[in-house]
C-alpha cells in the first residue's frame, strides 16, 4: 500500500486577519504527508531541505510512518521560505516573500526502497521536475496524481502539457482550470482538460467544495461550513493527502471510491484550516477523523418525496 509523495518542505510566515504565525513549517509534501499518514504507511517522502530545517520536525514525520530516505538535506543551504498575507475573505492573499533557496535547483532522486510504490502524488513543483520523477519510477504506479498552479501555466505550459499526458488525476482550483482550458464554464473546462491526458480531474473551490470529473460523470463534494477558518495555507495539499491516502488504503481507484476519497480529503482540509500550518494535523486522532466524516454524511444526507 506504499505511497510516494514528492513536493516541497518549507518554512511559511503567514498573516491572516486573526493573527500572525511567525516562521512555521509548511510545504506541499509536508501537508500531504501529515494528512495521508492517517490512512496508509509508509509514506515515501521525496523533498529537499536546508540545514536550517528542524530535526524535531523530521523526527515527528518519521514517528508518523513517513520514510525520509528521499529527503535531501543540504546542510550549508537554506530551506524554501514563503511569506504571505490573507485578506478578510481568506480566499485571496498577497505573497510578500518567496525565497526558493534549496528548491531552486532541486533534482529529486527516487531511492531504490521507494521503487514499486503503487501510488504517486506530485505536489506543486515545476513540470520538468514532475516529469523527471515519473521517468525514474521503474514500474508505473497504479495511480499518479498531479497538482500544479497558474504560475507554471504562465512560464512552462509546454512542459505542463507533456506531464499531463503521463498522469491519471489532475488537481487544480477553479481559476487554474479556466486558465489551462481557456473556458469560463467549469464543465467545458473539464471536458477540454480531460482531452489533455488525465482520466480524472478535481477542481478545488476552497470553501465551496470540490468537483470530480471523469468521462461524462460529475460529482460535487461540499466543504464543511466552519465557524473559524484560521489559516487556509496548505488546505489544498491536505485535501490531496486525504484523497490519495484513502485511495492507497483501499487500493480501489474506481470513480465510486474516488467520490469517497474526495469527502475524506475535504474532511482533512477542514482540520487543516483550524490552526496555523500543520498544527491541527499533528493533533487529530482517528476518532476525530471519523467524527468529521460523519458530519459530512449529515451535511449531504436528505430524504425527498417526489409528488
Amino acid at each position: 500500500m506504499s505511497l510516494t509523495v514528492v513536493g516541497s518542505m518549507a518554512f511559511d510566515d503567514i498573516e491572516t486577519p486573526f493573527g500572525k504565525s511567525g516562521r512555521i513549517i509548511g510545504g506541499s509534501a509536508t501537508f500531504i504527508a501529515w494528512a495521508a499518514s492517517n490512512f496508509v504507511k509508509p509514506i515515501n517522502q521525496v523533498s529537499v531541505v536546508g540545514g536550517d530545517f528542524p530535526q524535531a520536525e523530521l523526527d515527528a514525520l518519521s514517528a508518523k510512518g513517513v520514510a525520509l530516505q528521499g529527503v535531501q538535506i543540504k546542510k550549508d543551504e537554506k530551506s524554501f521560505y514563503w511569506a504571505g498575507k490573507y485578506h478578510m475573505d481568506m480566499n485571496t492573499r498577497d505573497t510578500l516573500v518567496t525565497e526558493l533557496n534549496v528548491l531552486g535547483d532541486f533534482q529529486p532522486v527516487i531511492p531504490e526502497s521507494y521503487q514499486g510504490s503503487e501510488f504517486l502524488i506530485l505536489g506543486n513543483l515545476s513540470p520538468q521536475v514532475q516529469l523527471d520523477v515519473i521517468k525514474q519510477m521503474k514500474k508505473r504506479p497504479k495511480l499518479i496524481v498531479l497538482d500544479t498552479m497558474n504560475f507554471w501555466m504562465e512560464v512552462a505550459m509546454d512542459d505542463l502539457k507533456k506531464v499531463l499526458k503521463e498522469v491519471d488525476v489532475l488537481l487544480v482550483n477553479d481559476g487554474e482550470a479556466r486558465q489551462l482550458s481557456g473556458e469560463f464554464s467549469l464543465v467545458k473546462a473539464a471536458r477540454k482538460i480531460l482531452t489533455m491526458g488525465p482520466r480524472y480531474l478535481i477542481i478545488k473551490k476552497g470553501e465551496h467544495g470540490a468537483l470530480l470529473f471523469h468521462e461524462n460523470h460529475v460529482f460535487f463534494a461540499p466543504a464543511l461550513p466552519l465557524e473559524d477558518v484560521f489559516d487556509p495555507t496548505g488546505a489544498g495539499d491536505t485535501f490531496a493527502g486525504g484523497f490519495i491516502g484513502h485511495l492507497a488504503k483501499t487500493k480501489d481507484i474506481s470513480f465510486e471510491n474516488m467520490k469517497t476519497a474526495i469527502i475524506v480529503g475535504s474532511a482533512m482540509a477542514s482540520f487543516c484550516v483550524e490552526k496555523f500550518g500543520v498544527g491541527r494535523l499533528r493533533e487529530i486522532t482517528q476518532d476525530d477523523i471519523n467524527g468529521r466524516l460523519e458530519q459530512f454524511v449529515q451535511l449531504v444526507n436528505f430524504d425527498i418525496d417526489l409528488v
